[in-house]
């Protein structure tokens, strides 16, 4: 899992059957500071409901996405588990 900044949605009129109903948003690493990290965009399965500009946990792993989904029909293999209120650091 890691932390991301959705950048965008993707609308899409044809598109698999399993995936008729969910928003697809595109989301790109960041790290605590909320500054992206990495050169590369990617395109998540959304069923919390975040926006642009929300800073989010995504998992990227195929197995999970289908344990949440509750089948294996779905080509999906990154998600948006959560939207992040906050991120509280101690010095530890």
């Amino acid at each position: 899992m890691f932390l991301a900044k959705i950048k965008g949605n993707i609308v899409s009129t044809p598109k698999n059957k399993y995936l008729v109903g969910h928003k697809l948003l595109i989301a790109h690493a960041v790290d605590l500071e909320g500054k992206f990290i990495g050169k590369k965009d990617v395109i998540a399965l959304d069923l919390t409901d975040a926006g642009i500009g929300d800073t989010v946990l995504v998992c990227q792993e195929g197995d999970a996405v289908q344990q949440i989904l509750g089948h294996r029909n779905a080509p999906v293999n990154t998600m948006v588990v959560a939207v992040v209120d906050n991120i509280e650091l101690t010095n530890s």
